[in-house]
C-alpha cells in the first residue's frame, strides 16, 4: 500500500494509492492531527500496519576485534548493548557516541573500508563562510528536492551541519585549506555558494579513514567484516513490532550467527547494484531496505532514484580497461562546479539549451539533459572539460579523477572527458523521524538506507555525507534511553527458527542456483535500466512491473524444484531476494506517482502537480501469496 503524506504540515493526510508491495491492495482516507514527517513517526506508523505475521531471515558473523565473554553465550549467538549494520560514516560514527555507554557489534558486509562513503569525491555541504547561511543552505536543499523536503528536517540538518564537521577535525579527519589557512570551500550544481568541505576528490576515503582509526581504538567497539546481514530479529509486544536483533552470514566461514541486542541502527547504504551501471560499490544490493520493509518498518520515496550526471564512460577512453568495473567510477559534481563544460561528441555546448544554471543546475535536471542528447544523437557519451583551467589547480583538485584517466590514456588536464550517467543514490528508504527513529521499536536508521525528508524529490550535492553525520549523532540520545531501559534476556536467542546454511544440497545443484541467479541478476538490472531509468512512462513502468514479476516466480520456482527451501540462505541468493524487493518497491512507488518531480520524470504526467506534493510512503503488508523476497525466514514471536 502507498500513500502520501504532506511534508511539513500540522496535519498528517494520507491517501492509499493503488500498490502492491506484498499482494496488498487497500484504499482509504486517514487524518491525524498534530503529525508531521519529523514528529510522531513511531505513532503515526503503528496505527497503519497491516495485520500480517512474519518470518525474519538470518546469517552470521566474524570478529575483527577478539570479543570478550561477556559479549557472547556460544558461538553462534552474540549479545551486545547495540548492534550497528554498516561501516560508513553514519554506522561507525554512531558506534564511537554509544561506545560510552555500552557494547556495540559493528556487522559489515565485507571489508569495514568498502562502502558508498569510500566512494564519496566531492564532499560535505556545510555553511562555514561568512557570505553564506543557514537560510540560503535551506532554500538550496529544498529547491534541489523539488519542494518535497520535509522543512524541518531541511533546518536541523543545515544548522547543525557546521558542528558536525569541525567534530571530524578534531577527530582527525584532514580537509584542504586554501592559501589563507581557511577550508577550502567548493562549490557544487545547486548550491548558491561556496559550502563544500572536501579532501581533494576523495572526501569519503579521509573520512572513512579517521573514523575507522577512532573505531579500531575503541575498546567498547567489535567488528565484525564480512558479515551479511538477513534478517532483522523482530517480535509482537501488543500492537509495536520490536527489534531485538539481527541474524548474520559469515561469508567466510559461512556460519550463521545471530546477534541479540538492545538497540539496532541499521546503516547500510542504497541499493545502487539493481541498476546494471552505477557508481555504488558491489555490496550496494539494498539489504537494509529490503530487511527493514520485510520487518514491517514502513518505506518512503522510492520512486526517487539519483542518477549522477556524469560516471566515466570507459568506451570513450583511449586505453579501455582490460576488465569490467564492478562500479563505475564517479566524475565528481565538483568538476563542473570549478568550471567544468559539458558537451557533445560535435563538442557543441548544450546545458544553457535545457536550464539557464547550466552546468551548475542541480543533478537530475543534468542527467535528463545529458540523456536528451544520448537519445536524440544516437551517442554513447558525452563530454566534460576542465581542461581550460590551469593544470596545477586541475590536479591538486581532482588528483584521483586525473590519475584514474591517465590509466584509460586521457589528460584531463589537455583532453574532455568521456562521461555518461549511472545509478548514484537512493533518496527513498526507511521513513525516519528527527532522531533516525522508525516505527520499529529499538530500529534507528542512518545514512542512505533513511529516508529523512531531507532530500526531497532529488539530493542536493554533498548532502549525504552531511544527512549521515547529522542523523547518526541525532540517534544517538535515544538509542541509550531505549537501551538503559530495556533488558537482554539470554533465552531470546531461541524465541527464533535458525537459517540454514544448504549444506545438504550437492555441489552440483548449489553450481546451477549460483548460475541461474547470476543470470536473473543481469535480467533483473537490464529490466531497470530499461523501464525504470531517467525518463519514464506508465506503459513501460507497467512492462517493468509484469516483467519483474515473471522473472522473480521462475527464479524462486526454480530453485524450491532443485530442493532450495525458504530457511536456506547463501549470500547470492539473498542478495537476489533483496535486490527483487528494492526494485518492485521502486517500480510500484514510480506507477503511484502521477507527476514528473524531481528525479521521477515521466512522459505521461510530465509537469509538476501540487496536489502530487506528497511523499510516497510503503505499508508493509502480508498475503498467502507474498514472495520470498517479500517475508521474513523464521516466525516472529509474541512477547
Amino acid at each position: 500500500m502507498t500513500t502520501c503524506i504532506p511534508a511539513g504540515t500540522g496535519k498528517l493526510h494520507f491517501r492509499a494509492r493503488d500498490f502492491n508491495a506484498q499482494g496488498c491492495r487497500k484504499a482509504s482516507w486517514v487524518t491525524f492531527s498534530e503529525l508531521s514527517w519529523s514528529r510522531g513517526v513511531s505513532k503515526f506508523l503503528q496505527i497503519q500496519r497491516c495485520n500480517s505475521s512474519q518470518s525474519p531471515i538470518n546469517e552470521s558473523s566474524k570478529p575483527f576485534r577478539t570479543v570478550t565473554s561477556s559479549s557472547l553465550r556460544d558461538g553462534s549467538t552474540k549479545y551486545f548493548d547495540f548492534t550497528v549494520i554498516g561501516s560508513g560514516v553514519a554506522g561507525l560514527r554512531y558506534a564511537l557516541e554509544v561506545s560510552k555507554y555500552g557494547s556495540v557489534a559493528v556487522i559489515t558486509k565485507a571489508e569495514p573500508h568498502e562502502s558508498n562513503t569510500n566512494y564519496a569525491q566531492g564532499g560535505v555541504s556545510a555553511v562555514l563562510c561568512p557570505s553564506d547561511s543557514v537560510e540560503s543552505h535551506v532554500q538550496d536543499t529544498i529547491v534541489a528536492g523539488a519542494y518535497l523536503c520535509d522543512e524541518e528536517t531541511v533546518r536541523v540538518v543545515c544548522t547543525e551541519g557546521p558542528e558536525r564537521i569541525r567534530e571530524l577535525i578534531a577527530m582527525g579527519a584532514s580537509f584542504d585549506h586554501g592559501e589563507d589557512g581557511n577550508l577550502h570551500l567548493a562549490r557544487e550544481g545547486g548550491h548558491s555558494h561556496h559550502r563544500i568541505v572536501h579532501a581533494a576528490d576523495m572526501t569519503g576515503r579521509e573520512i572513512e579513514r579517521a573514523l575507522l582509526e577512532a573505531v579500531l581504538r575503541d575498546p567498547n567497539i567489535f567488528m565484525f567484516q564480512h558479515h551479511f546481514a538477513i534478517d532483522l530479529l523482530t517480535s509482537q509486544d501488543g500492537s509495536e513490532t520490536v527489534c531485538l536483533g539481527v541474524d548474520t552470514l559469515n561469508t567466510k566461514t559461512l556460519e550463521v550467527i545471530r546477534f541479540i541486542s538492545k538497540v539496532t541502527l541499521l546503516a547500510s547504504g542504497g541499493a545502487g547494484q539493481i541498476y546494471p551501471t552505477t557508481t555504488n560499490p558491489p555490496v550496494a544490493t539494498g539489504d537494509g531496505i529490503a530487511m527493514a520493509h520485510r520487518a514491517q518498518a514502513v518505506v518512503s520515496n522510492m520512486e526517487f532514484v539519483q542518477f549522477h550526471p556524469t560516471a566515466l564512460a570507459d568506451e570513450g577512453l583511449p586505453v579501455k580497461p582490460s576488465n569490467p568495473r564492478e562500479n563505475a567510477f564517479l566524475i565528481t559534481e565538483a568538476v563542473r562546479g570549478d568550471g567544468g563544460i559539458l558537451y557533445n561528441l560535435d563538442m557543441e555546448r548544450f546545458m544553457p539549451l535545457y536550464d539557464e544554471r547550466a552546468e551548475l543546475a542541480p543533478r537530475d535536471v543534468v542527467a535528463r539533459s545529458i540523456d536528451d542528447q544520448l537519445k536524440k544523437r544516437n551517442e554513447k557519451y558525452v563530454l566534460l572539460d576542465i581542461s581550460h583551467k590551469p593544470r596545477d589547480k586541475i590536479l591538486s583538485h581532482f588528483p584521483n579523477i586525473a590519475a584514474e584517466c591517465l590509466r584509460g590514456g586521457l589528460d584531463i588536464t589537455r583532453q574532455p572527458i568521456p562521461v555518461v550517467p549511472a545509478a548514484h543514490y537512493m533518496c527513498g528508504g526507511v521513513r525516519a523521524g528527527l532522531h533516525g527513529e522508525t516505527n520499529v521499536q529499538g530500529l534507528y536508521v542512518a545514512g542512505e538506507v533513511a529516508c529523512t525528508g531531507l532530500h526531497g524529490a532529488n539530493r542536493l550535492a554533498s548532502n549525504s555525507l552531511l544527512e549521515a553525520l547529522v542523523f547518526a549523532r541525532r540517534a544517538v540520545q535515544p538509542s541509550i534511553d531505549h537501551m538503559k531501559s530495556s533488558s537482554l534476556d539470554f533465552r531470546a536467542s531461541t524465541w527464533w527458527s535458525r537459517p540454514v546454511v544448504p549444506m545438504s544440497l550437492e555441489r552440483n545443484v548449489i553450481n546451477k542456483i549460483l548460475t541461474i541467479t547470476r543470470e536473473v541478476r543481469k535480467e533483473l538490472q537490464s529490466i531497470m535500466w530499461n523501464y525504470v531509468g531517467i525518463v519514464r512512462s506508465t506503459t513501460r513502468l507497467e512492462a517493468a512491473e509484469q516483467k519483474i514479476h515473471d522473472l522473480e516466480a521462475k527464479w524462486e520456482d526454480y530453485l524450491f524444484r532443485l530442493g532450495w527451501e525458504p530457511t536456506m540462505v547463501g549470500l547470492e541468493a539473498c542478495e537476489m531476494r533483496n535486490f527483487f524487493c528494492c526494485a518492485k518497491m521502486v517500480v510500484s512507488s514510480a506507477l503511484a506517482r502521477h507527476e514528473s518531480r524531481g528525479l521521477h520524470y515521466t512522459i505521461d504526467f510530465p509537469h509538476v502537480e501540487e496536489s502530487e506534493r506528497l511523499p510516497t510512503i510503503i505499508f508493509p503488508c502480508s498475503s498467502v501469496k507474498s514472495t520470498w523476497s517479500s517475508r521474513q525466514l523464521h516466525n516472529q514471536p509474541i512477547c
